[in-house]
């Protein structure tokens, strides 16, 4: 089958080389002529893990091209997904302008029959505007149908979930059209769900919401567990043995960030407001997310009083491992509060750090190690969960530091390895370690 996709960020080029692997001819298109020289070469301008190798082998193939012509890339096309980002407006609705001006570039380019597909998270009525927006400015005499076809790709897993995901939800009101969408999905092997366009709209947003939800509940039990000597891992595991709420997303932190759940959530709750519903609860929900970020530097305050002239290091910057995604993430909000209360900060990431200083606070200095970002540091704040932190040697913490502490906040040690390592630890909804030569003792 001859696909366009239109827009090559994390939706588009992942889309867009995951259907040229299970056998489709595909062209991917970007206005930013930069980026599709760089991705004819096969390199990707996105960190993800597996997505240049498929590059290469498929270019090489035949089946996966680049263009910054619109009128080249739909050539022959029958289907052509509409991939262009969303972001949120300040009043946090989601910006349809890249939505919009995609349809109007269908409607002057196309010259066969072809089914649109908006792959973007778009509010619910969008792919009806898109239709409209061709439909009235159609240059040639061709059939359009559209179909909404939401992605739920997690970052830095995107190419597994596109080759097992749970479901492919499939939204249009003509059975011709889920009929091509369903045969062009059919290679994958994965369950279709197949409705009307508004609800494949709505599926996005409630799934995302939801998601955000479990997160931050979890962080409120957290906040719980620590006042009342809990443990929140214990919590989490109790609770997921129940198969009505499971354990996926009961993991306790310094919140979510990324290019979906908080422009989700925010969106969506603008999206009640306009047929006048107050979505108190998503509300709450985001409030919680932007305080629990800001509890970890309530903790270095409390350890230190005073925060003026201590080295404090991030481990970590993206907003989860496996990214080079700077959106949203816990470590902006972590770098200024620190920077405003006195603090040096340092930072190192393996791979987000390019991405980081065109965001982050000019006062931060940048490592290029483990090593290096631990040295002499007066406490270490764990902010992203990669590999490289969890395998640290916690009883080598006192030959680098100045003082051994630890403030973990996604939970990657258990009580055990911290206390053989006669460490100070502070996690994430669960006792306080405080070690010393001779004494270990927790305190809440």
């Amino acid at each position: 089958m001859k696909i366009s996709v239109v827009g090559t960020g994390y939706v588009g080029l992942v889309t867009g080389v995951c259907l040229s692997e299970i056998g489709h001819n595909v062209t991917c298109i970007d206005t930013d002529i930069n980026k599709i020289n760089k991705m004819r070469q096969g390199q990707s301008p996105i960190y993800e893990p597996g997505l240049d190798e498929l590059m290469v082998k498929n270019i090489n193939e035949g089946r996966l091209h680049f263009t910054n012509v619109h009128k080249e890339g739909f050539e022959n096309s029958e289907v052509v997904f509409i991939a262009v980002g969303t972001p949120q407006l300040p009043n946090g609705s989601a910006n349809l302008q890249y939505i919009e001006a995609v349809a109007g570039q269908i409607a002057q380019e196309v010259t066969t029959d072809v089914v649109v597909v908006t792959k973007s998270t778009v509010p619910v009525g969008t792919n009806y505007r898109v239709e409209k927006i061709i439909r009235e400015n159609l240059k040639n005499d061709v059939k359009i149908s559209i179909a909404s076809n939401p992605e739920f790709l997690r970052e830095g897993s995107a190419v597994q979930d596109t080759f097992n995901g749970d479901r492919i939800v499939i939204g249009t009101d003509n059975d011709e059209t889920a009929a091509i969408l369903e045969k062009m999905y059919k290679p994958l092997n994965i369950p279709v769900f197949k409705t009307d366009i508004s609800s494949s709209e709505m599926i996005k947003y409630a799934s995302n919401a939801f998601l955000a939800t479990k997160i931050s509940f979890i962080n409120e039990i957290s906040n719980i567990c620590e006042k009342l000597g809990a443990n929140v891992e214990d919590v989490a595991n109790g609770m997921g043995y129940d198969q009505r709420i499971g354990r996926n997303f009961l993991n306790a932190g310094i919140g979510y960030g990324g290019s979906c759940f908080p422009k989700d959530t925010h969106a969506l709750v603008q999206i009640a407001g306009g047929v006048e519903h107050d979505f108190e609860l998503l509300r709450s929900v985001i409030q919680v997310n932007n305080n629990q970020q800001r509890l970890m530097v309530d903790k270095i305050v409390s350890k230190f009083g005073s925060l003026e002239g201590k080295v404090i290091s991030l481990l970590g910057l993206a907003f989860k491992p496996n990214t080079d995604d700077m959106r949203e993430a816990a470590s902006i909000v972590l770098a200024k509060e620190l920077i405003a209360q006195g603090a040096k900060v340092k930072a190192y990431d393996p791979i987000a750090m390019a991405n980081a200083k065109s965001i982050l606070p000019e006062a931060v200095i940048y490592e290029e190690s483990v090593s290096d970002v631990l040295q002499n540091a007066d406490a270490a704040v764990i902010v992203t969960e990669w590999d490289e932190f969890k395998n640290m040697d916690l009883k080598g913490l006192h030959r680098v530091m100045s003082e051994a502490v630890i403030f973990d906040g996604r939970n990657c040690f258990d009580e055990e390895t911290v206390t053989g390592a006669g460490i100070e630890y502070h996690s994430v909804g669960r006792k306080s370690i405080y070690s010393s030569k001779s004494l270990i003792s927790f305190q809440m």
